[in-house]
């Protein structure tokens, strides 16, 4: 019975030791190399400025004759446009591109040789306006000047927002506050008080779109193809431990 007994007080008093010793390890290194923490700032926001390219094209085979068809072309896109609540001050028309196409062609011998065909015109159209649900919908709907012979390319809308600048401070400070609130703790596990902030670095910015499967960039990411987004940042801070 002796010898049981004293088996079970020298498991306690292992116990008790390992314990105390590996409190005191926590703290000694908390104290030694002090405490570093990140925090993470987030918020959700809508893009409030929309960005939508498209380009027109006529070919002919003269340049007077292809201005012509071009200018045509270009006159009913800013009529549409106009007749669906885009404004013109938020149309912006680039210059005319020209380019001389070719075929290939080849004598009876199987000799290949180009041939001029033409010219071909290029014309880019870019609205850029803070209606973005508006801009959407007619980005969508756009295929209706195609029933109508005109020859248009478009691209998906890029959004953005233009009150980036104060997002990303609000985040930072919810970033420092976040990683301040953890070092505050791991001082109170520690048995330690936090001392004086010994250095502080930001991490990368990123943008994703809300519901979506991107992935963070080391670089930092900023995604343009969706509406409604996501926005991080990082704060990483270094305390002393007293």
């Amino acid at each position: 019975m002796r010898a049981h007994v004293n088996t079970i007080l020298i498991a306690i008093a292992i116990i008790v030791s390992t314990t105390t010793l590996s409190d005191a390890i926590i703290k000694r290194y908390t104290i030694d190399n002090g405490i570093l923490v990140t925090g993470l700032g987030s918020r959700d926001f809508t893009s409030d400025l929309i960005i939508w390219q498209s380009s027109i094209s006529a070919r002919a085979a003269n340049l007077k004759e292809a201005y012509t068809l071009i200018g045509g072309r270009r006159d009913k896109v800013k009529e549409y446009l106009e007749k669906k609540g885009i404004k013109n001050e938020e149309l912006n028309i680039s210059s005319i591109d020209i380019e001389k196409e070719f075929q290939t062609m080849y004598e009876p011998n199987g000799t290949s040789y180009s041939q001029y065909d033409g010219y071909k015109l290029i014309q880019r159209i870019t609205v850029e306006s803070k209606k973005v649900d508006l801009v959407e919908k007619v980005s969508r709907e756009v295929s209706e000047l195609i029933d109508q012979g005109i020859e248009i390319i478009t691209e998906n809308p890029m959004y953005y927002y233009t009150k980036l600048s104060e997002l990303k401070l609000e985040m930072i400070a919810q970033a420092t506050e976040d990683a301040k609130n953890r070092a505050e703790n791991i001082a109170d596990k520690s048995d330690a008080s936090l001392g004086k902030l010994k250095r502080a670095s930001m991490g990368v910015f990123q943008i994703v779109g809300q519901n979506t499967d991107e992935d963070f960039e080391s670089g930092g990411s900023f995604n343009t193809s969706s509406k409604n987004k996501t926005a991080t940042i990082t704060v990483r801070l270094e305390y002393e431990a007293e």
